[in-house]
């Protein structure tokens, strides 16, 4: 199996590229390859798949296997990695992925190769119950006080 191994502030992943490569089991493969001791070593596997409704799709594994919709980090090298390889040459590309269609905007330096990637990845979602949290489900977590060993974390929830 060929792969790139990227990073996108911190999150690393293990990318395969799968319109030259076919995975038949990636919840295993993901578990393998995550394996910091005895594997590559990641946070999980990312597939850059062909799509029929965008111009990439991205299918995300976490290091246990568990598939995931998005990685807000994981689909701007996603991005930077089909444009640096030839397989989209525009600058604004789609990408299909489990949490649906999202637009990516690409920079690039002067011998054309990706330097930043934005992409919007909609509203963030604040309440206990779309994040989720126990507690009442229709509240908002801002500026909480949350106590651990007796010091006092003020903390804002967010999920994307």
């Amino acid at each position: 199996m060929k792969f790139t191994k990227m990073h996108g502030a911190g999150n690393d992943y293990v990318y395969v590229n799968c319109f030259e490569e076919r995975l038949d089991n990636p919840e295993q493969i993901a578990i393998k390859v995550s394996n910091r001791n005895f594997g590559i070593g990641s946070d999980g596997l990312i597939l850059i798949m062909p799509s029929t409704v965008a111009d990439v799709r991205m299918r995300m594994f976490n290091a246990d296997g568990s598939e995931s919709e998005m990685c807000g980090n994981g689909i701007r090298c996603v991005a930077k990695y089909a444009y640096d390889h030839g397989i989209v040459a525009k600058k604004e590309i789609t990408a299909e992925t489990g949490a649906g269609i999202l637009t990516l905007r690409l920079v690039t330096n002067d011998r054309n190769r990706v330097d930043k990637v934005t992409v919007n990845m909609g509203t963030p979602r604040l309440t206990r119950a779309e994040i989720p949290m126990l507690g009442e489900p229709d509240m908002k977590v801002i500026d909480e006080p949350l106590n651990i060993l007796h010091t006092i974390f003020r903390i804002t929830c967010v999920s994307m």
